[in-house]
């Protein structure tokens, strides 16, 4: 009977080897899969970016007045809150 148990033991653990073989196959296989679907969603990424920019750049030149009157408002109050971050640091003793 102990050769009987430990021949389905040893079977068993046959199997659970090759279930496990077989699972780093599939893991091996997903992860080349997910890979090329990241290369293929970065390549996306840059073209989507280079095609912002571009639009962005036409936008600029196409609202030049009226985007350097936002980036100098924008860079003052960039300032300004710098400004009170700093004060407010300063109160508490710590620092920005």
């Amino acid at each position: 009977m102990e050769d009987q148990s430990q021949g389905k033991a040893e079977h068993l653990l046959k199997d659970i080897g090759k279930k496990i073989d077989e699972l780093i196959a599939d893991l091996k296989v997903a992860k080349d899969q997910a890979k090329i679907d990241y290369a293929d969603r970065i390549e996306e990424l840059k073209r989507n970016a280079e095609t912002l920019k571009g639009e962005f750049k036409s936008f600029k030149e196409t609202h030049k007045d009226s985007w350097d009157e936002a980036e100098k408002s924008l860079e003052k109050a960039g300032q300004e809150l710098k400004n009170a971050f700093e004060a407010i640091f300063k109160k508490t003793g710590k620092k920005a």
